[in-house]
């Protein structure tokens, strides 16, 4: 494993969070490392969403795992010198079912993990991924959950303090990314008392572990290219929130700012706005 903690504290031309052809990214790692060459990154690493124990249109698949690892080993040996390049995969957090700190992981010569809540159980027990588009969010809502947004709520954050106990893992991936989904379905809901007690509860876990916690700029700020219909309806947003983001600064928490990059175009997306808020600016 390498010692993220040290490279974080050395250097801010980093990026640990990214997607390629092996999950859902959109673009293939040999473009996704050229184009952080050229945006000067010492420190790059890849992390596909895991396999995971349930179908899932964004995870990779087990059997695909072989060639990750191969294509990785072929990339570094080819950069070798211009970039230092690290393996590991945003392990989905499934209580007990799955997690960082399950044994398949020590199969992988994974160099950190990066685990993420996407998944939370419905009341009858199915996993249902809570993450992705407003309008797909609003669907699940009510065919799962009964429009129940605190149930929602509340179940992705008591997940996400489950996975911080049972660790097995180096980063926190966007630990308040429900809160995009839940603000599009119940406008201020992250002002209201219940739901910041969730981040305090978070933030007070976090605290107690060597964990670092990511600040990742996927969403922010909308993307380059997109038509001005896409603009006007985009909601641009850093994950944790920039309040957030000065609670953990106070707290005293290692932070890292990652892209999650689906496309080399969002490596550096909102690097510089995450950053001046890091530094009180």
């Amino acid at each position: 494993m390498i010692d993220l903690h040290e490279i974080i504290a050395s250097t801010r031309d980093y990026n640990f969070h990214s997607h390629t052809q092996f999950c859902d990214g959109r673009e293939t790692m040999a473009a996704m490392v050229q184009q952080a060459i050229s945006c000067g990154m010492k420190h790059y690493g890849f992390s596909p969403h895991s396999p995971i124990p349930l179908p899932s249109p964004c995870n990779m698949s087990a059997l695909s795992v072989d060639e990750y690892v191969a294509e990785f080993n072929r990339l570094k040996e080819l950069y070798d010198g211009r970039i230092n390049l690290y393996l590991s995969m945003e392990i989905d957090f499934l209580g007990d079912k799955w997690g960082a700190s399950d044994p398949y992981f020590d199969t992988v010569p994974l160099d950190y993990r990066l685990s993420s809540v996407h998944f939370i159980s419905s009341p009858d027990g199915t996993e249902v991924d809570v993450d992705g588009r407003p309008g797909q969010f609003k669907g699940k809502m009510e065919t799962y959950f009964d429009n129940d947004i605190r149930y929602v709520v509340d179940s992705f954050y008591e997940r996400t303090l489950q996975m911080i106990e049972k660790g097995g893992f180096h980063m926190l991936g966007h630990f308040d990314k429900i809160g995009f989904n839940a603000s599009s379905f119940s406008p201020g809901i992250e002002d209201e008392p219940w739901y910041r007690r969730h981040i305090d509860d978070v933030i007070d876990a976090v605290r107690d572990t060597d964990i670092i916690v990511e600040i990742n700029t996927k969403a922010y700020p909308a993307p380059v290219g997109a038509s001005a219909e896409e603009v006007a309806g985009y909601v641009s947003r850093l994950f944790p929130s920039p309040n957030v983001i000065r609670r953990l600064v106070s707290a005293g928490i290692p932070l890292a700012v990652n892209s999650d990059a689906h496309y080399s175009s969002r490596i550096t997306a909102g690097r510089e706005e995450a950053l001046a808020i890091i530094d009180g600016k």
